[in-house]
């Protein structure tokens, strides 16, 4: 098999997660690329859970609706997803509790009677159909062992006892053969926007936990043990804008998290960070709204909102990586950018970027270092906000002896000192906006659009976030060329002119109602003249795309 799915369902709260995740560990010591799409509800327990884990022997970042394998630990996950099952599958289910399997093809283990016999607890179901499924696909026992000494902390025993149970009482059907290749690093985007963040001089990192980026938190809290990184949990997204704008202004890098509700609360604080000019990271997780909207689920809706945030006109850095790779960059240089020009980055994400699970490449994904800000000289006397040809103002920290370092939301001179005359007001508006020519300069440099498939093609599919693995499959097999811009503020129009070159017919595929990038690219003048929009929560699988595109090229 060199491109296969499997499904692992069952109640909230009894560790999907965590089995898709040993289960795709598993597959990655096959030698096999994996992708996990993760959908939960917002109950903490009790509603329906499930993970799609896609195994291929080339690098995926999509899952597809069909799959191959099904492990059912509850009746509901067999009543739900029968419909995904292939001709030729593998049904695992508990024979003491699922009685219903008519015209399903698979196998029972009893997996109540063995936690009984063992005294195991209920949530130890995983790890039993885990080892029955590893011995019905053919894979040897050693991994199975290997991959759950590496991945179970608590109660490691009595967890393998389960799972050779499982093992035991299952038969042979199938065989996965393993492949020639290493094993990858398995991280979600959400981990390697932190990776990519520590890499480039991260200090502090805030947030109030708030579904797709609340794995970010979690996530940074545990690399703090190691790294000086202090990472804090305020009373409040209102505290969080503001505690990262003071340590910025204290020569420290800062980067924060939320979502669309918390973002809203965060916008006076993105103001001051423009007048102000102190470069923070803001992390903003996109899902469906509005208010609350579907919280545990997944859209590309904040575009907009993220590109016009506070009240004023002042420059900002907006990115939407794609993937593990480009999250991790971007993540990284959307640090050093900020600090370089000293103002507010943004870095769109979205739960299935954000959440899902990837086969990391680092040698794909660029090189990242830490960039020191412009630092002061130290002659003559201070001036916090200097009038200088690029813009950008030297930075000096408190305490520096003998001198006064104002930092001020309202307008102000180059020493930070509160005006209204119109000369002034003039020359400083001027100075700030002066620094996105610079910053235009260095996106040129990098990769801000990237094109993939066929790129002769004279239709292409228009691209952006989350959307970029499933659209370069379906492109793939139905030979168009993909535009995926990464950079939407400065707007990259030199490199989309390039892609855009010979290209007669443009299809936007976007998880939004009202085609957010599709309005903005029009208002520079490129085309768009079909939409497929997506905007219930739920991401493209590859079918559904590739069958979508089909009808819109006729």
């Amino acid at each position: 098999m060199k491109d296969f799915s499997l499904l692992i369902g069952g109640k909230a709260g009894f560790g999907i997660d965590k089995s898709g995740l040993i289960l795709a560990k598993i597959f990655n010591r096959l030698g096999f690329k994996i992708y996990i799409y993760r959908d939960y509800p917002s109950l903490i327990r009790g509603g329906h859970t499930f993970s799609i884990i896609r195994a291929s022997v080339k690098k995926i970042a999509t899952h597809r609706d069909k799959v191959d394998f099904v492990l059912a630990l509850n009746q509901e996950t067999i009543d739900l997803h029968r419909g995904r099952l292939k001709k030729d599958c593998l049904f695992i289910y508990d024979s003491d509790q699922s009685k219903d399997i008519a015209a399903v093809c698979g196998t029972g283990v009893s997996i109540s009677a063995i936690l009984k016999e063992e005294n195991a607890p209920e949530i130890m179901r995983n790890t039993c159909i885990i080892g029955a499924f590893v011995k019905s696909a053919g894979i040897k026992r050693e991994i199975l062992e290997e991959v759950l000494r590496k991945e179970i902390p608590r109660d490691l025993e009595l967890n393998l006892k389960v799972a050779f149970r499982g093992f035991e009482q299952a038969k042979e059907l199938i065989k996965i053969e393993p492949l020639c290749n290493d094993p990858m690093p398995l991280i979600s985007g959400n981990e390697a926007m932190g990776l990519g963040l520590v890499k480039a001089g991260l200090k502090n990192y805030l947030a109030y936990p708030m579904t797709p980026t609340s794995p970010v938190l979690h996530f940074l809290a545990e690399l703090s043990e190691k790294y000086p990184i202090k990472v804090i949990h305020p009373e409040s997204e209102i505290s969080v804008a503001l505690m990262a704008l003071g340590f910025a202004s204290m020569g420290q890098k800062s980067a924060v998290g939320t979502s669309g509700g918390g973002f809203c609360l965060m916008t006076e604080g993105v103001s001051f960070s423009g007048m102000g000019e102190l470069p923070v990271v803001f992390i903003v997780g996109q899902r469906p709204g509005p208010s609350t909207g579907l919280p545990t689920y997944s859209a590309q809706t904040e575009l907009n909102f993220v590109m016009s945030s506070g009240q004023g006109e002042f420059p900002r850095l907006v990115v939407a990586p794609g993937d593990a790779e480009e999250a991790y960059y971007w993540a990284g240089m959307s640090l050093n950018l900020a600090w370089k020009y000293q103002l507010p980055a943004f870095i769109l994400s979205d739960k299935n970027m954000g959440e899902g699970i990837y086969s990391f490449d680092m040698n794909s994904a660029g090189n990242i270092e830490e960039e020191p800000g412009l630092k002061w000289g130290g002659a003559g006397e201070y001036k916090r906000y200097s009038l200088t040809k690029n813009g950008v103002s030297p930075l000096a920290f408190a305490p520096l002896k003998d001198q006064v370092i104002k930092i001020n939301s309202y307008e102000h001179d180059e020493y930070g000192i509160t005006i209204e005359d119109s000369e002034t007001t003039i020359l400083m508006q001027d100075k700030r906006l002066r620094k996105e020519q610079g910053l235009c300069k260095d996106l040129e440099k990098l990769a801000a659009v990237k094109v993939y498939g066929n790129k002769k093609s004279k239709t292409a599919i228009l691209c952006w976030g989350s959307n970029k693995g499933v659209c370069i499959e379906a492109a793939e097999i139905l030979n168009l060329k993909v535009i995926q811009p990464l950079v939407f503020s400065p707007f990259p129009v030199k490199q989309l002119q390039k892609a855009f070159a010979g290209v007669k017919k443009t299809i936007a595929v976007e998880n939004n109602a009202t085609g957010q990038l599709s309005g903005l690219v029009n208002s520079f003048d490129f085309k768009v003249d079909k939409k497929i929009l997506k905007y219930d929560g739920r991401p493209f699988s590859l079918e559904e795309l590739q069958s979508k595109i089909k009808r819109a090229l006729k």
